[in-house]
C-alpha cells in the first residue's frame, strides 16, 4: 500500500505556478488532462511532492471558495540561499525577505509564489 501524503495548492494559473516551482527543482510527473491546459499537475523534488490544482476545483467539487490571502507557506532547503534568491529575482518573482542568518542556525530568505504565498528558502549554516 502506498502511504504518501502531499499538499495540493489551489492556484489561479496552473502553468505559471508550475514554472515557479520548476525554478526550485520540482519536476512535472503528472498532468490532467493529458493534453492542453492542465487543471491539475503533480510535481516532485527528491522525496517531496506537490499537487497544483486550478482554484476552481474546490468550488466545483466541494462547494468551497478559495480565498485571496496567503493559503500556505512552503519551506524548501536549497544548497545556496543567495544564489537561489537571485535566480528568482532575475525571473521577476518578489523577494519578501532578503537572506539572513537565523538564530536557529540556518540562512533563510522568503519569496512570494505567483499566488502571493510565502516560500522560505533555507540552508543550514
Amino acid at each position: 500500500m502506498h502511504r504518501k501524503a502531499f499538499p495540493v495548492l489551489y492556484v489561479s494559473n496552473v502553468r505559471r505556478s508550475v514554472e515557479f516551482y520548476a525554478l526550485l527543482g520540482y519536476e512535472l510527473t503528472y498532468q490532467f488532462p493529458l493534453e492542453g491546459d492542465p487543471h491539475y499537475v503533480g510535481l516532485e523534488r527528491g522525496d517531496s511532492s506537490l499537487g497544483i490544482a486550478d482554484s476552481n476545483w474546490p468550488e466545483a467539487q466541494l462547494g468551497i471558495t478559495v480565498g485571496t490571502a496567503p493559503r500556505f507557506e512552503l519551506f524548501v532547503y536549497v544548497d545556496d540561499v543567495e544564489a537561489e534568491v537571485e535566480v528568482f529575482r532575475k525571473a521577476g518573482h518578489p523577494v519578501l525577505q532578503e537572506p539572513a542568518t537565523m538564530p536557529w542556525g540556518e540562512r533563510q530568505a522568503y519569496l512570494a509564489d505567483p499566488e502571493g504565498n510565502p516560500v522560505a528558502l533555507a540552508t543550514p549554516v
